[in-house]
């Protein structure tokens, strides 16, 4: 046993087999000696009964006094009752994110998520979660870590918002696990960026134009009449495109359309009669059970947003999204005067706040009843005016 120091480590022979050198100072601060040449400093104690052994670093990337220092840390939490050596096997053996990010889909977002939401969380795992920290071990991950990956893509905000949500899921299920500690999550307190709501909705003329548009490809048959029948529906219903696009014949009885899976649970659906005589106007193949019948048999129309933006175009519509005839339909509910709870129940939602931000749009009718009855009253004061008897000056 020798004091080591640079130079007598330095100084130990390279042999056949490895060898282990121990410090005459500090009891089990050692140095192993590598048939390759390597030589790595080492803490060994007991613990349990067995002899464990902690590696503190590569002579060359730390110097003997810094892993004199490190064994004196380990043999100091040894002696208050700790097992470093279980805690770095422990951690070697721990979940990577990537891991978790595979347990996270099979045993949550499978089980309890619709299909559409099991789309965009495989995308935030698959295209920005597992790239930026699928390596990392879970139990590592920092806040600025997350801060970090959200800044990246910060170009899309809705995205990276959307995934930081994913995040925030993913490690709370962590801390249940057993993977992380309680209250640990490294997605708390990163700031969501600002999103801009899109509430494009079509004007009268605007959905002219459409229902011109749509008329014109019934007639020359550009596009299947179900493709066709699946807007008109969209407009006249206010529905979400998956309950069109994969509406059944059984769900249509008197009451309206009973659907037994929405994004906000079962639900029925008013069936007005415009929207009945669409249905009336479409003969379905044999044997399918889809309304909004495709190619294939048995099957429904898998792709609407091709068609869609064909229609779009050949409208004069540039832009406008399926979904704006969702917005299209509250929009006339709310300005046409309904309340807003009730425009609330047509579409489905299930909070209130997500149903006001159409709220301004209630102010139109009370603008213009004001507008027409200022008219009145201005136009009353007016010929009150005109009517008034003037004074003539004799002199």
């Amino acid at each position: 046993m020798t004091k080591l120091t640079k130079r007598t480590v330095e100084a130990l022979k390279i042999e056949v087999k490895d060898y282990f050198v121990w410090d005459s100072q500090i009891a089990g601060f050692g140095v192993r000696v590598m048939p390759s040449g390597a030589k790595t400093y080492q803490a060994q104690y007991r613990k349990g009964g067995r002899t464990r052994r902690v590696s503190l670093g590569r002579h060359g990337k730390i110097t003997a006094e810094q892993a004199r220092k490190l064994a004196q840390e380990v043999m100091g939490s040894v002696a208050k009752g700790d097992n470093p050596a279980e805690k770095i096997s422990q951690h070697r053996r721990a979940p990577t994110v990537a891991a978790l990010c595979d347990r996270f889909f099979e045993q949550h977002v499978l089980q309890n998520c619709k299909p559409s939401t099991q789309g965009e969380y495989r995308r935030a795992i698959e295209l920005f979660i597992k790239p930026t920290i699928g390596a990392f071990k879970t139990v590592d991950v920092e806040r600025k870590d997350i801060a970090d990956l959200h800044q990246k893509h910060r170009d899309k905000p809705y995205q990276a918002n959307r995934t930081l949500g994913v995040l925030s899921k993913m490690f709370n299920l962590a801390e249940i696990w057993g993977l992380r500690p309680d209250g640990s999550n490294p997605c708390r307190h990163v700031p969501k960026y600002r999103e801009m709501k899109r509430e494009r909705f079509l004007s009268n003329v605007e959905l002219q134009r459409l229902g011109a548009t749509l008329a014109e490809i019934d007639a020359d048959g550009s596009e299947s009449p179900f493709v066709v029948a699946a807007f008109r529906l969209l407009i006249l219903t206010g529905c979400r495109l998956g309950e069109i696009q994969t509406l059944r014949w059984d769900y249509i009885t008197p009451k309206g359309m009973e659907l037994p899976d929405t994004k906000t649970g079962a639900r029925r659906i008013p069936l007005p009669k415009a929207a009945r005589a669409v249905l009336d106007s479409l003969e379905s193949p044999e044997g399918n059970p889809y309304i909004i019948a495709g190619k294939l048999e048995g099957s429904h129309v898998t792709d609407l947003q091709h068609p869609w933006r064909r229609i779009r175009d050949r409208a004069g519509l540039p832009g406008v999204r399926i979904h704006d005839l969702r917005h299209t339909y509250a929009s006339n509910a709310v300005s046409g005067g309904m309340p807003i709870q009730m425009v609330g129940k047509l579409l489905g939602h299930s909070q209130i706040q997500t149903t006001m931000r159409y709220a301004h749009l209630a102010d139109d009718p009370v603008n213009r009843a004001a507008e027409e009855n200022a008219a009145r009253l201005s136009e009353a004061l007016s010929s009150g005016r005109n009517d008034r008897p003037r004074l003539r000056v004799i002199g």
